[in-house]
């Protein structure tokens, strides 16, 4: 997997992620960070400015680095090493690199336990959404399962409560009891939550909207949900 930008090389540095190779602009100016790549034996090439456009398309900064593919827990890893309250984030089908950046952010700096994604028709973690999620990845566990609704059913037979957000037969997100063991399900950009796991749901949670609008973007909405579990756990 490359990723890139100056902030993602320094938290891979300062998390001793192995670094594969690195591809620096031949020009580039920040020699403290190359030296800290030598001195860690990491292969260097340099490349002009359209050598390192052809393996990165965003804003690279002078430098993309290739690392191993980012490793998802298995759905039996999270059964076998759940805690007694867990705080869990699932997402229906977010497609957004940005979006799963920000949430994975929200949720390390929160404290969730595990996000929970499904294999199919979702964001991947990829340059992007490590850029975004810049230093929280590795401090985070993103569990990769085949079918979400059974997946579900699992954490409510061990006493899990499941609550989805939506604006319809929903109450306010807030009148919730968060400090029992939780998941919140954020569903898709276009299309909410599927009706299979809101039907799974034990509560369908309603931000209140006072614009002419009628949804938050995916991650602000996480955001708002993941907080007032902290508030109600402190």
């Amino acid at each position: 997997m490359y990723v890139y930008g100056k902030n993602v090389a320094k938290e891979l540095i300062k998390n001793q992620r192995k670094i594969k190779k690195a591809y620096l602009y031949k020009g580039m100016v920040d020699s403290a960070l190359e030296s800290e790549l030598l001195s860690l034996g990491v292969n260097i090439n340099y490349l002009d400015k359209n050598g390192l456009n052809k393996i990165a398309t965003g804003n690279h900064q002078g430098i993309v680095l290739e690392i191993s593919d980012f490793k998802y827990l298995s759905e039996t890893e999270m059964f076998n090493n759940l805690p007694l309250k867990p705080f869990i984030i699932i997402l229906d089908h977010v497609e957004d690199p940005h979006n799963f950046g920000a949430i994975i952010r929200t949720s390390e700096a929160a404290g969730v336990d595990y996000i929970i994604i499904p294999k199919d028709r979702s964001v991947k973690v990829n340059s992007t959404v490590m850029k975004t999620s810049v230093g929280a990845l590795d401090n985070v566990k993103i569990v990769e399962v085949t079918n979400l609704n059974n997946t579900i059913k699992k954490l409510k037979k061990k006493n899990v409560w499941i609550v989805g957000t939506d604006m319809e037969n929903s109450v306010a997100y807030d009148s919730i009891d968060y400090k029992v063991p939780i998941a919140l399900v954020i569903g898709s950009e276009g299309f909410g939550m599927s009706n299979l796991v809101k039907k799974n749901c034990d509560f369908i949670a309603r931000i209140p909207m006072y614009g002419k609008i009628n949804s938050l973007n995916a991650s602000v909405a996480a955001g708002i949900m993941i907080y007032e579990v902290v508030r109600q756990r402190k």
